[in-house]
């Protein structure tokens, strides 16, 4: 089962590195817009959509990756008192009755809003550059369909901690800076 859950989050965790590019891309587009347009006096015409949709694919796509790294922000004031069994079970019974619903309605009516978009060759509205929309539109049912796979990888993380009683380690990514120094000697050194 483990390596079930590691190869679910591993796809997760691959996913959310390439599409963190996008915010490299969305950064240069943004400081090339306000290049030409406040000093060249030279507007382009499709530097907000391109905006848009890298913000659009950075968030959809980073939510499977937020939640391969329990990242997601969480009520836990009485959670957190638990013992590992009961927030397991928590956890298990949330996914069904809320995750799973509104993950399959993102996904299901996200393949509809891609398909009208491919079917209509979909452009922006918002510009005079007409950039084809469609593609950015096909990244909704892919999301919905990322986050039920990595909601499958979580509900068996929570069987497993119903089981035994601990929660098995997630794949090792980023780290809070508070955990870095916790397992640095710089605290010791300021303190002593």
């Amino acid at each position: 089962m483990n390596k079930i859950i590691y190869a679910i989050e591993g796809l997760s965790v691959w996913v959310g590195r390439a599409f963190g590019w996008c915010i490299l891309i969305l950064t240069f587009s943004v400081s090339y817009e306000v290049f030409v347009r406040y000093v060249l006096n030279a507007p382009t015409v499709w530097a907000f959509d391109m905006m848009v949709q890298m913000y659009g694919a950075l968030f959809l796509m980073a939510g499977p990756y937020a939640l391969a790294q329990d990242a997601h922000v969480r009520g836990d004031v009485l959670y957190r008192l638990f013992p590992v069994r009961w927030q397991a079970r928590i956890d298990f019974l949330l996914y069904l009755l809320f995750f799973f619903p509104g993950m399959l309605a993102l996904f299901w009516y996200g393949m509809e809003i891609a398909s009208d978009s491919w079917r209509y060759k979909e452009v922006s509205w918002n510009s005079p550059a007409r950039i084809q929309i469609y593609f950015f539109k096909t990244l909704i049912p892919v999301a919905g369909g990322l986050l039920i796979l990595q909601g499958v990888a979580e509900l068996l993380r929570c069987w497993k901690a119903m089981k035994s009683g601990v929660w098995i380690e997630r794949l090792d990514d980023v780290r809070e800076t508070e955990d870095l120094l916790a397992d640095s000697d710089i605290p010791k050194k300021i303190i002593g």
